[in-house]
């Protein structure tokens, strides 16, 4: 057997995880290994739909499936989220910037009220009153 080196689309995942229902079949499948059956009876919708569902994160990778004789078992597959997580990480370092800036930006502000003798002199007054 050759070894296989395989890339996940990042747009294939958000393409299956832009629906609800797919998002909380994989939350489900956190927990581990979930027969079709299972999985299928967590949810107010029918089967045929939640089976759709399945074929969707099968084939953006996010789940794996396994046969049984007629029962199939379906578990997480958490590489192709890699790609999402590395992606989301271009944010995440633009928002710690940004707040940090922010957080900078909001202390100056607040020492100047506080220190200004104006500042000082409402206070006083607020105390005296």
């Amino acid at each position: 057997m050759r070894h296989r080196s395989v890339t996940y689309s990042a747009e294939t995942a958000f393409n299956a995880l832009a629906d609800p229902t797919r998002r909380a079949v994989l939350d489900l499948l956190r927990q581990g290994s979930q027969p079709a059956g299972k999985i299928a009876q967590a949810f107010p919708i029918s089967r045929p739909a939640i089976s759709k569902h399945l074929r969707l994160l099968r084939r953006a990778h996010l789940v794996e499936e396994r046969r049984e004789g007629r029962n199939r078992f379906y578990r997480l597959n958490p590489e192709p989220l890699k790609a999402i997580d590395s992606w989301l990480d271009q944010y995440r370092s633009f928002w710690s910037a940004n707040l940090a800036s922010l957080k900078t930006f909001v202390e100056a502000e607040y020492e100047k009220e506080t220190s200004s003798p104006q500042a000082k002199r409402n206070h006083t007054k607020e105390n005296k009153q």
